[in-house]
């Protein structure tokens, strides 16, 4: 499915999690990560798209998987929004494709780690279909350099949820209250979550994830009696 790591449940799909991973990575990087999130997913279909190959210019040219081009280090860098679209192109597809199989639109979550948070975000807010939520992982807000960029729907129907390790390296920390704060000024309904980590993800932070996502798709968690 449009190269993609994909874990069906045990039952029938009645939801979907599409989760972008970040640069240089794969779609299998977070596969692991379904057993500690603590959710019931047997109704679940996860979705890990695997990013292209494509040369890096911040790392020399490189060819890697990425979401995008990276130019510059510095925080105040133009962004490639141009590859940015063409990712969150290929990321309504994958849409499509779960609302074509029986999926509601309000049951598909949008995760990403890093650059794939950065399409995450961006793709959830222009998307039109109604998605149940985002959740961004050690990133940041590329829309404020995109002046074409249209909301898809009313903001505040669409919650967002960012995390962010207050020791981060990679992405500083004050990209990530950024981004809360710009689509704070948008509308929508954003919560924010800082963690003492580096540029990844630690087990307390994927366990408030299964909550996030239960509560979202209805789903049983350890913090949720079973009805």
């Amino acid at each position: 499915m449009f190269d993609a790591v994909v874990v069906e449940p045990e039952k029938p799909a009645e939801s979907a999690v599409i989760w972008l991973h970040g640069l240089g990575a794969s779609g299998a990087d977070f596969e692991s990560s379904i057993a500690l999130l603590g959710i019931n997913e047997q109704s679940i279909r996860f979705i890990f798209p695997n990013a292209p190959a494509i040369p890096v210019t911040v790392n020399g040219g490189i060819v890697m998987p990425g979401w995008y081009d990276i130019t510059d280090v510095d925080i105040a860098r133009t962004i490639d929004v141009d590859g940015i679209r063409k990712s969150a192109d290929r990321v309504d597809n994958i849409i499509k494709a779960q609302i074509e199989a029986g999926i509601a639109p309000h049951n598909i979550l949008l995760v990403g780690f890093s650059q794939g948070g950065a399409v995450a975000l961006y793709a959830g807010v222009r998307s039109s279909c109604g998605l149940g939520g985002v959740l961004a992982l050690s990133t940041y807000w590329v829309g404020d350099q995109d002046r074409d960029l249209l909301l898809g729907q009313n903001p505040m129907n669409l919650p967002i949820e960012i995390h962010h390790g207050t020791l981060d390296p990679v992405v500083p920390y004050a990209l990530g209250e950024a981004a809360f704060e710009s689509l704070q000024s948008l509308g929508y309904p954003v919560t924010f979550q800082a963690y003492s980590m580096p540029h990844s993800v630690m087990p307390e932070q994927l366990r408030a994830i299964g909550i996030w996502m239960a509560l979202i798709l209805n789903s049983d968690s350890p913090t949720r009696s079973k009805e």
